[in-house]
């Protein structure tokens, strides 16, 4: 089950604060120990140097010398310990602790602080020195009162407490602060999913959040424009197609009804024969486009000669250049030029971009470097400068140049452009120098050619 990000943000916020208060905690206890032990040290040895003041040797030999000291500091848990030269008196424990201190032939007006383990018990020693190998050490325990711990503990718990109070309820108020925008734009992302494109996300919140508001919205911006242009390229579809449609549809119920006969019946089945293989050439391209994205789509790659191929390309374009009145220009090197390449797939970008000069162009020019770049040059109108990036845009210049010329589908040049990049080459548009459109294409020369 997908918990919410409020509830993982208020999740993280209560372990991530009670981890800091226990190890404040800890951390705490520990400060109060050490402190204790700090000041239980320092009265300690302030009592020590107020007992070596007032006694001496001689004292330290009579136990009713010390009796009053001893019992007003037993009273307050300190235990008392004498050296002399010979022998060690006191509580065994404290005179244990004492004696790994040094206390036994301590010198003369030396002082000994040290604290010392004994059984378990952690000690401290406050020794003093009042003759050669003999003098006193106070002894008292380290325990922190049972009132202090609890008091420690309660207030460890109160802090833990209070910290995921305050963490519950920050998480609460980030998760919903952070999870607002998250679900607008989600909502926004559930309306495009059902089609419409006129919904922006708002651009909200951190800058991840924000992020993905702009990312969904730059996504909705692109699908409306691809939309848009998958609607014109149908249309331009839709017209290329009725076109040719028409006239074979027209022509066949003439031939069908006996209204055309003789010579006009041949001309008539001529116009269907020349409208029937610009649909199939139409079909054929639009099912290339398709399938050229798929893994399926072959090249038979080959090493070609491009002399060659440009040679007979020009030989059927000279031919309907002259029909239509279309000065034809070629230009190739006097030599082989060889690349990897399926000739017949490169055969058809060439006449793609032949057909769509002669359309419009006075001129065409097929033009052939020693490098292996290939341009097919026209003296038409050629495209405005802004045009030209996206001339092989599926339909993307008939919706601008509909009605204003002859134009195609858009179909060929989409198609031109899959094709060379397919073949490992580069295919881009720009002004010619006749005046019109030139298209260059780039192609991967072998290592048989002499300039690869």
């Amino acid at each position: 089950m997908r918990r919410s990000l409020a509830f993982r943000i208020t999740v993280v916020c209560l372990a991530v604060a009670g981890i800091a208060v226990l190890v404040a905690g800890l951390v705490a206890a520990g400060l109060v120990r050490r402190t204790g032990t700090d000041v239980l040290r320092s009265s300690l040895a302030a009592q020590a140097d107020v007992v070596a003041s007032q006694v001496d040797e001689a004292v330290l030999g009579s136990r009713l010398g010390l009796g009053k000291a001893v019992d007003v500091l037993r009273g307050q848990g300190i235990l008392v310990v004498t050296a002399r030269p010979r022998a060690v008196t006191g509580d065994p424990l404290a005179v244990r602790a004492a004696t790994e201190a040094g206390l036994q032939g301590i010198a003369a007006d030396r002082s000994i602080s040290a604290t010392r383990t004994v059984a378990g018990q952690e000690y401290l020693v406050e020794a003093r020195g009042v003759a050669a190998g003999a003098g006193f050490a106070l002894v008292e325990p380290v325990r922190m009162a049972v009132s202090t711990q609890r008091a420690v503990v309660r207030n460890i718990l109160f802090a833990l407490g209070a910290g995921l109070l305050v963490a519950a309820v920050a998480g609460l108020g980030l998760g919903r602060l952070l999870a607002r925008p998250l679900r607008r734009t989600a909502d926004v992302a559930t309306t495009m999913r059902q089609g419409r494109r006129d919904l922006r996300a708002p651009v909200q919140g951190p800058a991840e959040v924000a992020e993905v508001a702009t990312a969904v919205n730059e996504l909705s911006s692109a699908l409306q424009q691809s939309e848009s242009r998958q609607r014109e390229f149908l249309l331009s579809v839709s017209h290329e197609l009725r076109t040719p449609l028409t006239a074979v549809h027209g022509f066949a119920e003439s031939v069908a009804d006996g209204v055309v006969t003789g010579e006009d019946a041949r001309r008539a089945g001529q116009t269907i024969q020349r409208e029937s293989q610009r649909l199939e050439r139409l079909v054929s391209d639009l099912l290339d486009l398709a399938r050229l994205g798929a893994d399926e789509f072959q090249l038979d790659l080959a090493e070609v000669d491009l002399t060659d191929t440009v040679a007979r390309c020009a030989d059927v374009w000279r031919v309907r250049c002259e029909r239509a009145g279309v000065v034809f220009r070629l230009e190739t090197p006097p030599h082989p030029v060889f690349a990897i390449v399926d000739a017949r797939r490169l055969r058809q970008v060439l006449d793609g971009l032949a057909e769509n000069a002669l359309r419009v162009a006075p001129t065409l020019t097929l033009s052939l470097t020693d490098t292996g770049i290939l341009q097919v040059r026209d003296g038409g109108p050629g495209l405005a400068p802004e045009d030209y990036a996206m001339a092989f845009e599926r339909g993307a210049l008939n919706a601008k140049y509909r009605g204003r010329r002859p134009v195609g589908s858009g179909i060929g040049l989409a198609l031109a452009h899959g094709l060379v990049n397919r073949m490992g080459g580069t295919i881009s548009a720009g002004p010619a120098p006749e005046g019109g459109a030139a298209f260059t294409i780039t192609l991967p020369l072998s290592r048989s050619s002499a300039y690869a």
